[in-house]
């Protein structure tokens, strides 16, 4: 089959995994690569001679492509969404897919009048620690999920070189650039819905962050489900904290590192039994199979994972937990504004 003709917008922090990973898919080929930043275009010209350089992707109008990967800020994504849907290119967003709730549904719907694929970037999806978690639930091992913790403490150190330096300015860095991960994780593994969200964010006198990178939230879904959530930026121990814990009606499944370690036990054990996972390279394992998904899903030959309109669940997440958080009470999901339901582009075989 023809590869994917794919142009690269922004070519900063997690452009270079991307790029690494582009490389070893034989499916998909790079056609042009876009930064406002000369330097960094510079330093990439002698690895990709055949791919056209711009400054952003209007400068890409006229470059024979399929699809764009936006590894931008979250700012601004509405206008290079337009530009895409406008010259009917697939788009691979990072997450958030934007940085306030109007601004991604507008997004969705651009994509969806178009009918063109916007999938996010939701990697830990792939991750198989997720995929067996999953699995283990399926097939009953240890019954039904009833209620879960779930804590993350971080020191990020927002300065470091090999990090984006968006999040420093931004007003809920925690929720919008980490904490989507984890509730993205919670519906997809769980296949569930939230109702209700109790939610308190803050900062640490000693955050290096202008928003707040602290949240503690108490998170319903349907079915009963409630999971008592922690996760901080600015942790003040320089070792990353991880545990996910749901206890279900016959034992517990624990996953205790943020790639890995997974284990189980049923109510009589005395000590937890691990699950086998699927070797994974941090951070490439995961990002190859989305990008994978991407590629079967612009051919046509399986359905969109990952999709924007999906995405719009989580952020409605993100929104009730600000809300929450400003009034210093529970905020039901039907509060806010309804998305609307629409089915998905249909999908069109390509060769």
């Amino acid at each position: 089959m023809t590869p994917m003709r794919l142009i690269v917008v922004g070519l900063g922090a997690r452009a270079r995994t991307w790029l690494a990973v582009i490389s070893d898919n034989p499916d998909v080929d790079i056609v042009g690569l876009c930064d406002p930043d000369p330097a960094a275009r510079d330093r990439l010209a002698g690895q990709y001679p055949k791919a056209v350089m711009g400054a952003g992707l209007v400068d890409m109008i006229g470059v024979a492509a399929d699809a764009v990967l936006l590894c931008t800020p979250p700012e601004g994504r509405a206008a290079l969404v337009e530009t895409c849907c406008r010259h009917g290119l697939a788009i691979l967003a990072e997450k958030p897919l934007a940085d306030d709730m109007a601004t991604a549904e507008t997004c969705v719907e651009m994509a969806e009048s178009a009918g063109v694929p916007l999938i996010v970037g939701l990697n830990f999806r792939f991750l198989p620690v997720t995929q067996a978690m999953i699995r283990l639930f399926a097939e009953g091992t240890v019954g039904r999920p009833a209620f879960a913790r779930f804590t993350y403490e971080r020191w990020r150190d927002g300065t470091l070189p090999h990090l984006n330096k968006y999040p420093l300015t931004m007003d809920q860095p925690m929720l919008w650039e980490q904490s989507v991960h984890h509730f993205d994780l919670m519906r997809f593994v769980y296949g569930a819905e939230p109702v209700r969200v109790y939610a308190r964010t803050f900062n640490p006198p000693w955050s290096m962050y202008r928003g707040d990178a602290n949240v503690s939230a108490i998170l319903d879904f349907d079915g009963g489900l409630c999971v008592n959530y922690q996760g901080t930026w600015q942790g003040n121990w320089d070792n990353l904290g991880f545990e996910w814990r749901t206890d279900c009606t016959e034992g517990v499944v624990v996953q205790q590192e943020m790639f890995g370690a997974l284990r189980y036990a049923r109510r009589d054990d005395r000590h937890l039994r691990d699950v086998p996972l699927e070797a994974h390279v941090q951070w490439i394992t995961d990002a190859a199979a989305l990008l994978a998904s991407f590629v079967t899903t612009w051919r046509g030959s399986t359905p969109p994972q990952c999709t924007g309109r999906d995405h719009l669940r989580s952020l409605q997440m993100l929104e009730a937990c600000i809300l929450s958080s400003g009034r210093g009470e529970a905020v039901e999901l039907a509060e806010l504004p309804q998305l609307a339901t629409r089915a998905e582009f249909p999908l069109q075989q390509r060769s």
